[in-house]
Order: structure tokens, then C-alpha cells, then sequence
């Protein structure tokens, strides 16, 4: 069999062009001297030394020929980005005003255009389906997310059990960081997929008031207030959101209510506090999984099977609470500590033998930066401690509906019941040294200690499942910034990823022998996933535009990939194995570019686009060869055309194209590839605080597969694993703030 090489799978020649197309454009781009940028620099520097108060300082460290202007103070997103340009690897990121421009009712609103992220939403609930390279690829919709960490302003909210996903309310951020892969080092994150940080507003970027309303197709309403001040040493971020929707399928309706706000003081200029809360109340019907051909015919039924146990997941109210102190001990170092209390409730109580279940999680971190001179090079030092644990998870399950009962076991009999127990705990520590002007090394290593606990205490006691884990993880790379402020990088690094604390009581598969038929000890004994990633790559700015581009590849092993063995029935629920796979490999492009098009004195006319390559398969398993791992497109692109007029009208159109999804581990089937194509157009006024939009999804009606939920092998037949994305949609929104 002809070996793989980076940019190639078994038939996709095609596809190799593209990709090989895309890297010459890349380095072409790369090699040329940035006039317009070095211009915009002048330009800058010309008009900050107008300012008497103002002094220019170059920054070796900023992308697209920025400047610092010492005495005008950067805002959060501004601060992200220059960290974020520091790292040599792949990352983003997202700002809220650019999101709010259109509709913002999930998290899929909020990572669009994001390369390397595949966000996807179905059956209209906030369990949106993510993967950033691979990471959780055959996890479906309304599953708690894997592979990557999540945290809010720096402060996690995954933990041992993985990350729910009630509390992602998208409204009310600043803005939101992407650091893919190894890239999330410095926050403790050691997953295949990196982390994502939802950086919240505070009392320094908000509004005294200000409320938004928005709606449209499908029964879709959501109303948010907020208001943030400044008084004195304190500030302060509050808000309240609702939101319903009658839903586009049968059986997905669903609402959320909720509070975010955090307080902050300031001791001093080198020492402050902060306060947050997050409270959020969700309510999702499930529609359920679809053949390929249902969803062609007719995208908005339902499964049978879902609307005979009339489906239902219901989160009573999540509550996350945390506190971020910081020291600036002097003018070269600073301590940052963290605590988080985490508790996260569920009750399936209409779904079939499903019943309440949930964590109590807490997190502490500690995280400590320093710079230095070191022999004779500029060097910059962090080091950190992240740990997260559950206080209790528990599961309780009862007979619930009629069908399911019988005289012995009546609807309300508690049949099992489980508890949980695990801790995760990375400690870190990394440097960045200047070996020559503009020329940064970057090394680090993570130890990760790991604790799993599971039992089953009722109808019986079972012996206990205990396993403690360690491992270590290295880090290095190298980043070049040119005099243009174009940037080259590369880094190696190793991923450690445990199992969750629930994949314990599941009924363990093989990947090379098909599923096991009852839980034996060598599913008990799920085993770390790992693995080694090297990526290259370049970003920075030339003819108007702004570009980042990464390549890597991952060599995984024990990869931990879940799937439905047994499905649901009406009278029982569906039955999902998680198992360490046979070794496999991750590789992928990750490309990104904002160009202005036009500019005159009245508007300018701009692009912005995405494209992820993803190439994951396994290597020689002994049932399943090399065949692609299912669960997400092959490629994907977005893309966006918009004009912004001077006096605040914008309108823009946009695409979204996305390749055939493998549905099962054999390759039998597949769905169909895709492009849906929308609109908006809004305004939002310069100087009054207010701004309206209308937003148009998928103008054609396409019907379409959003998500899929792999199986073994369908046998070349069409089951239903897939999810359909919404059809046509109209939506508009109004927001007023008064400062």
C-alpha cells in the first residue's frame, strides 16, 4: 500500500492540489516585502507624534505593522492579541462587536470563520458539536465536549467528567481566544485540541445600560440587559438573557435563561480582584439522529424514536463561581491566582430508564510570570499549577415512562445508582529567550497527575475502579518576525489527554473486533490518550491583508473514541462504548484571511474566509486499515463579502461549504457535501448607541447534514446517525445602549 505524505489520502488527489495550492499562495505571500504595511506604520507614527502627549514605541512582538502608543491604554482584546502573536503556533482571535453585527443564539455564531474549528449546532440547543484538530470527532450534539479545555476569563470550566455546555451563553463576552493544539500550554491546557477562553466583559468596556432583543424564523426570541460601570476602585459587569425557540424539527423546542456578572476592585495599581458568576437555566427537547435521505426529503421531522420517549434534557440551573487575584510584585513580575466552584446538575427525567445525574467540581490554579534579562537576551518565564476536581458526581437512575415499567419495577423505581470521582493536575513551566533580535525560542514541560474513581453502589456494590495516572509533557519552538512584521513559526509537542470519569461504567467496544458484549476489565482499563504534534506555519500582513496559515500533523496514541453499540428504542435507551483506538494519525491546514478590498473616503468593501483540511485515519489497525475517522468534513470553508459604509450601514454576504462526512469507522456510507449561502445588512450608529440587523441563513433552503454520530459499519446502508442544520432563516435584532 503507497504511504501517506503529509498532504495526501488514499483518493483524494484532487484534494492535494487544493492543499498544495493554497501553501505556494501562502509563501508567496510571505516573501514579499510589506510596502502598505511598513506605510501604515509611518502613517501611525506620523499621527501619534501629532499627539504632544503621545510617544511611539515599535513592537517586535505586534503583527500587521502595529504600534504601542505609550499613554493610550490598550483595551482587553488589544492586550489578548499581542499575547497571542507571542505564540509560535496556531491561534485566533474573536471579537464580540464583530459577532453582534448579526445573530448571536449560539456558540456556532461565535466560532465561525475560526480556521481549524468545526462548530456546528443541531436541533437548536446550546449542545453545539466542536472539534478543533480532531479533538472529540465522533462526539455528537448535546454531549458533554472532550479534547479541549474551556474556560472562562482564564479560569476553567472543564473537569474531570469534560466540559458541559449550558453555561455558554455567547452574549456578553469581550472577546474570545483560540489557541489550537499545544498552543494553550501557558493556560495549563494539555488536550489534542488546545482551549478555548471566553473572555467576559467588565465594568472598563461596558455600558451603564444597555439591552438587546432579537428574532425570527423557527419561534426564535432572546432578550438580554446588562449594564457595567466604573465607580472608584470597584467596577462591576451584569447581565440577564433569555431566549426560546419553537424549534425547525419536530421535538426542538427549547429556552435558557441567565446571569452573568463579575465585581471587581483594585487594591492598588499592582494589586486586584475579581468576582464571577455565571447561572444559566436550560430546557432542550431532541429531536434525535436522521438517515441522509430524511433529511434530503424532509429536514424537519423528527427521529420516531425521540418523539415516542419524548426526548427531553432539562439542566435545573449550573452555577460557576470564581475569583481571579493578580499581583504585579514589581515591574518585571506578576502572580495571578485562581479558585472555581462548579456544580452542574442534569435531569432526563422524560427520556427512557434516564434519570438526574451531575457534578460538583472545583479548580484552583496559581500562575506566575517573570521577565529577565538572560545572558545578555531578552527572556520571559511562566510557570503555573491547574487543578480540577470533583467534589461528587452522581448518577440515579429510574423507570420513567409507562412502556419501560413492568409490575416489579413501577415508572419512579430507582434502578441504579453511581458515583464518580476524579482530579486532574498540571503543573507547567515555560520560557521565551530572545536569542537574536526578533528571534524567540520558546520551551516548556507539563507533568499531569491524574486520579479516576468509579462505583456502582445500587442494586449492588460492586468493587471500585480506582487508577492514578502521570505523565510528562515537553514543548519547543521558534518564531521569526521579519522587518515587514511578517512572522514564521514552528513547534513540537506532546498532548496527554485522560479518559472522563463517566467512560468507566460504559460498555467498552474494540476497534479491531467490534463491540464487546458486557463490561469487562480491559474496558475498565481505558488508558490515556496521547500524542506528538509538529506544526509549522506563518502569519502577518501584505497588500491590505491580514493572513495565518499552520500545518501539523499528530501522531495519536490510545486515542479515546466513543460510539453508539446499541441504538435507543422506545421502551430503552441508547448504549455508548468508549474505547482507546489503535494508533492514529491527525494532520490538517488551518488557513485564515481578512482582506480589504476597496477603501475611499465613504466606505471600504473587505473579505474574510477560512479553510481547514482535515486528514484523519488510522494507521494499519488491523480491522479498519487506513481508513478515514468519522464525524467531520474532509474540508470546510466560510467566507464573507461585506461593504461598510462611513455613516454606519454595513451589509455583507456569506458561504459555507463543507465536504461528505464518513458516518461510520468502515466507510461504508457517507453524507453529502454542501454550500449554503446567506445575507445581512444592518446599521449601527457612530455616536447614538444604537444599531439594528437583519440576518438571512441559508437562502436556497439547502437541506443539509450539520453533525453526524459515528457507528462501526453500516454496511454500505443509510441509518440514522445524522443531524440535519436549519433551513431557510430570517432573523432581526435591535440593540440600545446609553453611556
Amino acid at each position: 500500500m503507497k504511504k501517506k505524505v503529509f498532504w495526501t489520502q488514499p483518493d483524494h488527489a484532487k484534494r492535494s492540489r487544493l492543499s498544495l495550492t493554497l501553501i505556494a499562495a501562502a509563501a508567496g505571500a510571505l516573501c514579499m516585502h510589506s510596502a502598505s504595511a511598513a506605510t501604515a506604520a509611518a502613517e501611525a507614527v506620523a499621527e501619534a507624534s501629532a499627539d504632544p502627549q503621545a510617544t511611539v514605541e515599535a513592537s517586535s512582538s505586534i503583527i500587521g505593522a502595529s504600534v504601542v502608543i505609550k499613554g493610550k491604554a490598550l483595551n482587553n482584546a488589544d492586550r489578548a492579541q499581542l499575547r497571542l502573536d507571542e505564540i509560535p503556533g496556531g491561534t485566533s482571535l474573536i471579537s464580540a462587536a464583530e459577532v453582534e453585527k448579526g445573530r448571536v443564539f449560539t456558540n456556532e455564531d461565535v466560532l465561525a470563520y475560526q480556521p481549524g474549528v468545526y462548530a456546528q449546532a443541531a436541533g437548536g440547543t446550546d449542545g453545539i458539536k466542536i472539534s478543533i484538530r480532531g479533538s472529540a470527532i465522533n462526539r455528537g450534539t448535546n454531549f458533554f465536549r472532550s479534547g479541549t479545555l474551556f474556560l472562562f476569563d482564564g479560569l476553567p470550566v472543564t473537569g474531570p467528567g469534560g466540559t458541559p455546555y449550558e453555561l455558554f451563553e455567547p452574549l456578553g463576552l469581550s472577546h474570545t481566544e483560540v489557541l489550537r493544539g499545544a498552543n494553550a500550554f501557558d493556560l495549563g491546557a494539555l488536550m489534542l485540541g488546545g482551549a478555548i477562553n471566553y473572555v467576559t466583559r467588565t465594568g472598563y468596556e461596558a455600558a451603564p445600560f444597555e439591552t438587546r432583543v432579537e428574532g425570527g424564523s423557527f419561534g426564535y426570541r432572546k432578550v438580554a440587559v446588562s449594564s457595567g460601570q466604573v465607580i472608584g476602585a470597584w467596577d462591576y459587569y451584569a447581565a440577564a438573557t433569555y431566549s426560546e425557540r419553537k424549534g425547525f424539527q419536530t421535538l426542538s423546542s427549547g429556552e435558557s435563561k441567565g446571569v452573568i456578572a463579575n465585581i471587581g476592585y483594585k487594591f492598588s495599581p499592582d494589586v486586584q480582584t475579581r468576582f464571577y458568576l455565571r447561572y444559566r437555566e436550560t430546557d432542550n427537547y431532541q429531536p434525535g439522529a436522521l438517515t441522509v435521505a430524511q433529511i434530503e426529503a424532509n429536514p424537519r421531522q423528527a427521529n420516531p424514536v425521540s418523539v415516542a420517549q419524548d426526548a427531553h434534557r432539562h439542566q435545573p440551573g449550573s452555577t460557576w463561581i470564581a475569583n481571579k487575584t493578580t499581583w504585579n510584585i514589581d515591574a518585571n513580575s506578576k502572580l495571578e491566582a485562581g479558585l472555581v466552584y462548579h456544580d452542574y446538575p442534569i435531569d432526563q427525567q422524560l427520556a427512557v430508564n434516564v434519570g438526574e445525574w451531575g457534578f460538583r467540581d472545583y479548580s484552583a490554579s496559581l500562575q506566575y510570570q517573570r521577565n529577565d534579562t538572560l545572558w545578555g537576551h531578552r527572556s520571559e518565564t511562566k510557570a503555573g499549577v491547574l487543578t480540577t476536581s470533583h467534589l461528587n458526581g452522581w448518577l440515579n437512575t429510574y423507570v420513567r415512562i409507562p412502556a419501560a415499567a413492568t409490575a416489579a419495577l413501577p415508572v419512579g423505581t430507582l434502578i441504579r445508582r453511581a458515583r464518580y470521582d476524579g482530579t486532574d493536575t498540571t503543573l507547567h513551566a515555560g520560557n521565551d529567550l530572545e536569542l537574536a533580535s526578533n528571534f524567540w525560542l520558546t520551551t516548556g514541560l507539563s507533568a499531569i497527575w491524574t486520579k479516576r474513581y468509579t462505583e456502582v453502589t445500587f442494586p449492588f456494590t460492586n468493587e471500585p475502579y480506582n487508577r492514578s495516572t502521570n505523565a510528562l509533557a515537553p514543548r519547543a519552538g521558534l518564531r521569526y518576525t521579519f522587518d515587514n512584521q511578517v512572522q514564521v513559526y514552528g513547534n513540537v509537542s506532546r498532548s496527554i489527554e485522560p479518559p472522563n470519569s463517566w467512560a468507566f461504567l460504559t460498555i467498552p467496544p474494540t476497534f479491531t473486533s467490534g463491540p464487546a458484549t458486557g463490561l469487562s476489565r480491559r474496558g475498565l482499563d481505558l488508558k490515556d490518550q496521547s500524542a506528538n504534534t509538529v506544526e509549522i506555519g506563518t502569519r502577518g500582513r501584505a497588500l491590505n491583508s491580514n493572513w495565518s496559515l499552520s500545518l501539523y500533523r499528530s501522531s495519536v496514541k490510545n486515542e479515546l473514541l466513543s460510539v453508539e453499540v446499541i441504538p435507543a428504542s422506545a421502551t430503552t435507551a441508547a448504549i455508548t462504548a468508549e474505547s482507546n483506538a489503535t494508533p492514529t494519525i491527525h494532520q490538517g491546514i488551518e488557513a485564515g484571511l481578512e482582506s480589504e478590498l476597496y477603501k475611499d473616503a465613504s466606505g471600504k468593501l473587505s473579505a474574510r474566509q477560512s479553510f481547514t483540511l482535515n486528514d484523519f485515519y488510522f494507521r494499519n489497525d488491523k480491522r479498519f486499515g487506513q481508513n478515514t475517522l468519522p464525524g467531520i468534513p474532509r474540508r470546510y470553508y466560510q467566507g464573507e463579502l461585506q461593504y461598510e459604509h462611513g455613516s454606519g450601514f454595513y451589509a455583507g454576504v456569506s458561504v459555507q461549504a463543507a465536504s461528505a462526512i464518513d458516518v461510520d469507522y468502515a466507510n461504508s456510507f457517507r453524507t453529502h457535501g454542501y454550500g449554503i449561502v446567506g445575507a445581512s445588512l444592518g446599521y449601527d450608529h457612530p455616536s447614538q448607541g444604537w444599531k439594528v440587523f437583519v440576518d438571512f441563513r441559508n437562502l436556497a433552503d439547502k437541506h443539509y447534514v450539520s453533525s453526524v454520530a459515528p457507528t462501526y459499519n453500516d454496511n454500505r446502508t443509510d441509518q440514522r446517525r445524522s443531524a440535519p442544520g436549519d433551513g431557510r432563516g430570517v432573523y432581526a435584532g435591535l440593540s440600545l445602549s446609553f453611556r
